[in-house]
This record gives structure tokens, sequence and C-alpha cells, in this order.
């Protein structure tokens, strides 16, 4: 009973992300040190699990890059100059949120775009105005009167139609 009371606050720490170990030979940082690597942890993207930041992947590769970054803010580096390092090492792909510019920014406007054009849409159809519910179902009223054959009518097959006694006295067996 004591070690899980003793476990759950180092669970809830781990599982909140407020703990970015370290690899064997780097050393911890006072808090607010520690703090911003960890910020900057959740900016870069793994190079191996590809959809988690290096702060939340448990592959050794970004255990290094944590460890880089945490040498980076233990040089004085700013978080601007540690950004552009990893960029000009991975590309600006390795940020978890590219900088709007260029191609990027139809990323950040689609979504937008997107959602603006499907409430003109909506909109559009509510002032239309729906069609009632026997309305959908039911056929449209067309007076015989106004109605000018446009093709030929087909006649109804006779009584000495080969086929069609075949046809009912398989039905009558």
């Amino acid at each position: 009973m004591t070690a899980a009371l003793v476990a759950l606050p180092v669970s809830i720490a781990l599982l909140t992300g407020a703990y970015a170990p370290q690899q064997a030979g780097s050393a911890p940082l006072e808090p607010t040190l520690e703090a911003r690597v960890h910020k900057l942890g959740k900016e870069l993207r793994c190079a191996v699990c590809q959809g988690l930041s290096i702060a939340d992947s448990p592959a050794s590769m970004a255990r290094a890059q944590l460890d880089k970054v945490r040498e980076l803010v233990a040089a004085g580096k700013s978080d601007e100059e540690i950004r552009s390092y990893f960029v000009a090492r991975y590309g600006e792909w390795v940020l978890l949120s590219p900088p709007a510019h260029g191609f990027n920014w139809l990323v950040w406007i689609a979504p937008a775009a997107l959602i603006l054009v499907g409430f003109a849409v909506i909109i559009r159809q509510i002032q239309r105005g729906a069609p009632s519910a026997s309305g959908a179902l039911a056929k449209p009223r067309v007076d015989p009167q106004a109605v000018e054959p446009s093709s030929p009518t087909i006649a109804a097959p006779t009584a000495g139609d080969e086929y069609l006694q075949r046809v009912r006295s398989e039905l009558d067996q």
C-alpha cells in the first residue's frame, strides 16, 4: 500500500510530462532552465517517432536530442538559437508547428477556409428552404391534359404472346 502511495506522485509527474529524463551522462539543470528545456522539447519533432515531440518520445535518439537542448540551454543560447540549430541540422520538418510563410500558409489557412465554405453552404441551404417531409417522398402531381407524350407508348402484351403464356404457366405450378 505504501509503495502505491509513493508511486502515485511519480506516475502523475511522468504522465503529465513534468519530467524529461536525461541520458546517463547529462546532469539536471536548475528547475527554471529544466522547464525551458522541456518547453523547447515539446516544440521539436522526434526524428524516429515522427508523431511525437522529443520530450514525449521514449526513443534514445529523442533523449539525445533533448540532452543537446539541455546542453544548449546550459550554454546560454536563446530559444530561437536552439530552434535554428535543430532546423539547420534536420530541416524545417523538425518543428512541430512550422512558421506560417511560403507554402506553409496553406496549412494554416486551409482549415479555416474549409470551415467558412461549409458555413456558406449550410446558410445557402437554409435560405433555400428544406423540402417538407411529405414533399420529399411524394411524387409531383402532373396534369394529364397538359402533358403531351414525347415518345410512343408501349403496347400492352396481348393474350397470344407466347412468352407471357409460358411465364404464367410457370407461376401457376
